[in-house]
């Protein structure tokens, strides 16, 4: 028997009375993750066990994380992969679509605006934003097209943006957040360098690639000073 859920593959997750802490969603993420490829290779029914010991996970965290938005699983069977899936994908808001823009038209920016893999994540780039004359009305290869970043506001009413992506000079970052915040747009994720504010009621998580890369760095010779 497997301690996994008791109710069938059709429950719901419940309504959260609490928030919920940005390392639990981080872990759904990766739950997700690790049931759209047992997904792609036809499995129907895994136990929280089985789960864990598959992709390095923690089973016990698995079933507690899971029991926070409700119940998901047969018992003496495990969770059914194709409905907590899809379950998932609910939770983390990826089932009705998330419309994302990209601040910087450069070549990260570009870059981002191209990647296919967003789009079967359930994101798609919408609109990318410059300053830049030359840039303005051209496309992407994807064919994502880049607008003056003056009528940004406009354009996140129309296409109805949710998240905005920062890839733009650290200089210029706080300003474009700034005009980011005044849309209305209340999630960023900043690629750009150096520290940027929001205000209370907007999220913002910043991916710095110096400080990871920094951190490799100091694997590298802590690897080298142990040999």
């Amino acid at each position: 028997m497997t301690r996994d859920n008791k109710l069938g593959p059709e429950a719901r997750p419940r309504v959260l009375a609490e928030p919920v802490s940005e390392l639990t969603t981080n872990r759904l993420s990766v739950y997700l993750r690790c049931l759209s490829a047992l997904d792609a290779e036809g499995v129907r029914t895994i136990s929280s066990q089985a789960l864990a010991e598959q992709f390095h996970l923690n089973a016990a965290q698995i079933r507690k994380d899971l029991a926070y938005f409700g119940e998901f699983g047969v018992r003496g069977i495990g969770y059914y992969v194709k409905e907590l899936r899809r379950h998932l994908r609910q939770i983390l808001g990826l089932d009705r679509g998330v419309r994302v823009a990209i601040m910087g038209a450069g070549n990260l920016g570009l870059a981002l605006a191209d990647y296919a893999g967003f789009r079967d994540d359930g994101f798609e780039i919408v609109a990318l934003f410059d300053t830049l004359k030359e840039k303005i009305g051209r496309r992407s290869r994807g064919g994502v097209l880049i607008y003056d970043i003056r009528d940004f506001r406009k354009i996140v009413k129309r296409e109805q943006i949710g998240i905005a992506v920062m890839a733009v000079p650290a200089a210029a970052a706080q300003l474009v957040v700034n005009a980011v915040v005044a849309a209305g747009v209340h999630a960023i994720l900043n690629f750009s360098p150096g520290a940027v504010k929001v205000p209370r009621g907007v999220k913002l998580k910043t991916m710095d690639l110096t400080v990871s890369l920094e951190s490799l760095s100091f694997f590298l010779v802590q690897g080298e000073m142990d040999g």
